[in-house]
């Protein structure tokens, strides 16, 4: 186990690499094609229906924006498209939406810049988040600086073979600009103009000075005129946000309101995902293995059977796991009354009782999202089995992941770099 040094993984709770082999450096996506991602799709259902299966093939387009750039092509509205799984931006991305009383033909009369759209069949249910087998991911670092590239590219292959952190990745928060969490902690606590002001107003110093500078001015100024007239044309959902405190000054709760409802969730499934990953780096802080149980300790199995460790059943569930029958998880808080059992769910329950959230923060925000939030398991540790060939100073990734987990979580383990080097 290595600590990571720096300071954004450790503000999105990101604290530890299960590896010891030194990194290999480098940087991922110095180019699209250098993250290749290929949605694994689900058995389809045997009937049909009136949502149509379109598989969406996209070069560098953030999810949200190609969504609703195809419904406006198609004159409908982007509540009528549905997916199971959002795809990273910069990427060559391979994907299946579901569209809602639509027309092959008037599918493939949609013409985009590097996104195609090809009709796969009708079935008789929408997508929804979850809906999909897996990724399988090629993907490639450049500029490598390990002295024994392929010593320590196999070291580093065999641990994540045994088992990694399972973190939620640096996008799940914004990539750019992890905000997600903050806007979500804002919305959960009923703060909606800190919500605004985070979205709107907090810049960070990756992004083009000229939009740092109208962030800076709206977030001293609260002049939403002025900050609409600034802004790029393509900035389109913080211009629909200013614009209705243009139009209803003082209304934060209304202008959020503004933003798709799926995105509106994600900024609350994003705090959510903060609090697992500050659990799972305070178990491994704190000395517990990433792989074997320790009393209290949550276990799922794949058929969705749930059950907790005790010291009386602490074997057994050891053999369970080596046998690969379940995982070690961590229980996400969500709406209904948490009740931690291990020193992960104790960190999360300590950090939310910080800052004020409980069940019935959850429940209003549920309401105002109009998202369950019930909470959830997720398992800590992340396996598969990775293609490597380093050449040169490249190295070049092969392999494949479950639904929700993150290819960045398996680069950051080969890379041990500044993580603004794998957006």
């Amino acid at each position: 186990m290595r600590p990571s040094p720096y300071p954004l993984e450790q503000d999105l709770g990101m604290r530890c690499y299960a590896s010891d082999a030194p990194g290999i450096g480098g940087r991922l996506r110095s180019v699209a094609e250098d993250f290749i991602v290929e949605e694994i799709p689900l058995p389809p259902p045997a009937a049909a229906g009136p949502y149509l299966i379109c598989r969406l093939t996209k070069k560098n387009w953030e999810h949200q924006h190609a969504i609703r750039e195809i419904a406006r092509r198609l004159g409908i509205s982007h509540r009528r498209i549905g997916w199971g799984g959002t795809k990273d931006r910069r990427a060559i991305t391979t994907q299946f939406i579901s569209i809602y009383k639509v027309s092959a033909e008037n599918v493939q009369e949609v013409r985009l810049g590097d996104l195609t759209l090809e009709p796969v069949r009708q079935q008789n249910t929408p997508l929804s988040l979850g809906d999909l087998a897996g990724n399988r991911f090629d993907i490639v670092i450049r500029d490598c600086s390990s002295p024994d590239l392929a010593q320590d590219v196999g070291k580093i292959a065999a641990d994540v073979s045994r088992g990694v952190p399972n973190y939620y990745g640096l996008q799940r928060f914004g990539g750019v600009r992890p905000v997600t969490h903050r806007v979500g902690e804002c919305i959960l606590r009923g703060d909606y103009e800190g919500a605004v002001m985070t979205y709107i107003g907090r810049e960070y110093p990756q992004e083009p000075e000229q939009v740092r500078a109208v962030r800076r001015i709206f977030m001293e100024t609260r002049n939403a005129r002025e900050a609409l007239a600034a802004l790029p044309v393509a900035m389109g959902y913080e211009r629909a946000m200013l614009q209705y405190l243009h139009n209803n000054p003082g209304n934060y709760a209304g202008a959020l309101k503004e933003l798709p409802p799926k995105l509106l969730s994600m900024f609350v499934s994003a705090f959510q995902s903060f609090l697992f990953n500050e659990g799972l780096s305070a178990r491994l802080l704190d000395g517990d293995p990433l792989l074997e149980p320790v009393p209290g300790d949550r276990l799922v199995f794949h058929n969705g059977r749930e059950d907790f460790v005790s010291t009386v059943n602490l074997g057994t569930a050891l053999q369970h796991i080596a046998r690969g029958r379940c995982s070690i998880a961590i229980f996400m808080p969500g709406r209904e009354q948490f009740c931690p059992s291990s020193k992960s769910e104790r960190a999360m329950a300590a950090i939310l009782s910080e800052r004020g959230i409980g069940p019935d923060q959850f429940r209003r925000a549920s309401e105002f999202v109009r998202t369950a939030f019930a909470g959830a398991l997720r398992p800590i540790a992340l396996r598969t089995t990775v293609g490597a060939a380093p050449e040169g100073d490249t190295v070049r990734l092969s392999f494949t992941l479950p639904p929700g987990h993150y290819a960045t979580t398996v680069a950051r383990e080969f890379m041990k770099a500044d993580p603004l080097r794998m957006i």
